[in-house]
């Protein structure tokens, strides 16, 4: 490890101990009425000298070098326990977290896991665990593992869904609940025809094998409407709403009910169509 790689996991890990990370919180709607579904949480690192450090930055330092069990920990310790504050509002949402394949090597993980569920009065059934698809080649190794998750009532998705080839093997063969599509492929999803046949391709797979699909990346009330008429089931991204402060969720959602009609009726002039998508 170079001096410089030494000196950024040296502060992650002080980091972590001192409370200089934090989770922010990216709603998940359905397309079916715009209800809140799921947030994910996702990890932010504000570097005193360095900025916003990025996950794909810190997490692979993390994951080689013996940190990835204490940052997955807190996350997940950080999430629970913020759907308990946001269950005791009266606000009604499943939570996902990121993790690491590199966590799931750790025999005691689906019991650490239910652990912390009971330990902070969560259901597993609301919980969802999200693993990248590239990560889905060593896990087919770790069908044991993944089995448990799903026999406690944990939630497993593959992220980035549509970036790698393996995903379409494994799905028949580990007990995975829900895909999200890259954002690659909703991005030219309203004037390509490629990445519509792609994506309505996806959706049919997943739901011919009764798996959850959502879409991410989502931007334009053009690309939302297009998902909705795949049948695509969640969609999440800057259309519905930036990553949130965890005491902001409770006022967004209130907005999101009012403003939903608007996203699936948009305005016709450009200008006041443009204002509702630069609102989410």
């Amino acid at each position: 490890m170079n001096p410089k790689e030494r000196r950024l996991l040296d502060e992650l890990e002080r980091a972590l101990a001192e409370g200089g990370l934090r989770l922010a919180y990216q709603p998940k709607v359905a397309t079916a009425d715009g209800s809140l579904v799921r947030v994910e949480a996702l990890v932010r690192w504000a570097h005193p000298a360095l900025g916003a450090v990025p996950p794909a930055r810190f997490v692979p330092l993390a994951e080689d070098h013996g940190l990835i069990d204490d940052l997955t920990q807190w996350a997940l310790r950080t999430a629970l326990r913020q759907w308990r504050e946001w269950h005791a509002q009266g606000l009604d949402t499943d939570v996902a977290v990121n993790i690491s394949a590199v966590s799931l090597e750790q025999l005691d993980f689906p019991d650490l896991v239910e652990r912390l569920c009971r330990a902070l009065d969560v259901p597993t059934e609301r919980l969802v665990l999200e693993l990248t698809e590239g990560a889905t080649q060593p896990l087919i190794k770790l069908m044991d593992t993944l089995t448990r998750f799903r026999i406690k009532g944990v939630g497993l998705a593959i992220d980035d869904f549509g970036t790698g080839y393996s995903g379409l093997i494994q799905l028949r063969k580990l007990p995975f609940t829900e895909i999200k599509i890259d954002r690659q492929f909703v991005t030219g999803l309203a004037t390509s025809r490629d990445d519509q046949v792609i994506v309505r391709s996806v959706i049919d797979l997943a739901h011919g094998l009764g798996l959850l699909v959502t879409a991410e990346g989502v931007e334009t009330v053009e690309q939302l409407a297009a998902l909705r008429a795949l049948g695509c089931d969640l969609v999440q991204g800057y259309l519905l709403a930036h990553p949130l402060e965890a005491h902001e969720l409770v006022a967004w959602a209130s907005r999101h009910k009012r403003r939903w009609k608007l996203l699936i009726r948009p305005p016709e002039d450009p200008y006041l169509r443009q204002r509702l998508e630069a609102n989410g």
